[in-house]
């Protein structure tokens, strides 16, 4: 005599066990990241170069400290892939070397900007009243200053060196990020966890820092790739106008910049080569921002 077996109710939503859910959320968020394919393209843009500028000297070495007049603006061959610029360095040797600067600084700058401007919203949005009118008056004020006069004025004022710029680009970058997550520490202020915190007895600084801070998270990491781009590009800016690092050292701002001189000559590969790789770092910093936004967006989530 055989008897029924009644069916195991399947497990209600929210129940799962925390090993699961983690694991899961993880998957979703990299499975929505993987289907942009144009930010896939970026971190493999940004790998290859990374790759170029600091593997390729051990595979490329060159002379990039003495010049060689002699061997100025030669175009592309067997000798040199993609010539000489105007003091007889090799281009690629060159590129290599620029590259580097523009990358550490730019990356330096903008994650600076953004640790500063993530905890300066931070505590303006979660205290509010007077502290928030206070610190957000002095933001508006400074962004109403253009932020290239600011850097250009600075740059003039001091000698650059790669420490210098990179604290002169943070400290009209960090604006930014500090509006951004002022909005989000308004809202996560008056959930209940933090409500719960403060019941027990808990200070601001613990709010901030264990709360506010790791739960605008996603708002902050997408933010940083926009500002490590837009500060990849105030360098070169600054090189392009003559504040850059004083020679032997050198960024792609200022190679492209000392290649415009030859312009009418049809020394091509003194522009182009830089130019391009200036497009594609801050093109692959902006798609993976893209690709990160829509990760962190829960709406778009599988």
């Amino acid at each position: 005599m055989s008897t029924a077996t009644a069916p195991v109710p399947a497990p209600a939503p929210g129940h799962e066990e925390a090993g699961q859910a983690t694991p899961s959320l993880a998957r979703r968020t990299l499975n929505v990241f993987t289907d942009n394919k144009l930010a896939l393209a970026g971190v493999v843009v940004l790998v290859l170069l990374l790759a170029f500028c600091y593997l390729g000297p051990l595979t490329h070495p060159t002379e990039q400290i003495h010049t060689s007049l002699g061997q100025a603006n030669r175009g592309p061959g067997a000798a040199h892939l993609l010539g000489t610029t105007d003091l007889g360095y090799d281009m690629v040797g060159r590129l290599m070397v620029a590259g580097r600067t523009s990358l550490e600084v730019g990356l330096a700058a903008g994650l600076l900007a953004t640790v500063f401007g993530t905890v300066y919203g931070a505590v303006a949005g979660y205290f509010g009243g007077w502290t928030d009118a206070v610190m957000m008056r002095i933001t508006d004020a400074a962004l109403a200053i253009p932020a290239m006069f600011l850097l250009v004025v600075v740059a003039a004022i001091i000698t650059p060196t790669k420490g210098v710029l990179i604290l002169i680009i943070a400290a009209v970058a960090w604006l930014s990020p500090a509006r951004l997550v002022r909005g989000e520490a308004l809202s996560l202020r008056n959930r209940e966890y933090v409500q719960a915190m403060r019941m027990m007895g808990g200070g601001g600084a613990r709010a901030v820092f264990k709360h506010i801070v790791p739960n605008a998270i996603g708002t902050v990491i997408v933010n940083s790739t926009f500002q490590i781009a837009d500060a990849i590009l105030y360098v070169s800016y600054l090189a392009f106008l003559g504040l850059s690092i004083p020679p032997p050292a050198a960024d792609w701002g200022s190679m492209l910049s000392a290649g415009l001189t030859y312009t009418q000559n049809g020394y091509w590969w003194l522009i182009f080569p830089p130019g391009i790789a200036i497009v594609l770092v801050v093109a692959a910093f902006n798609f993976i921002g893209d690709g990160l936004r829509d990760a962190f967006e829960v709406r778009l989530r599988k």
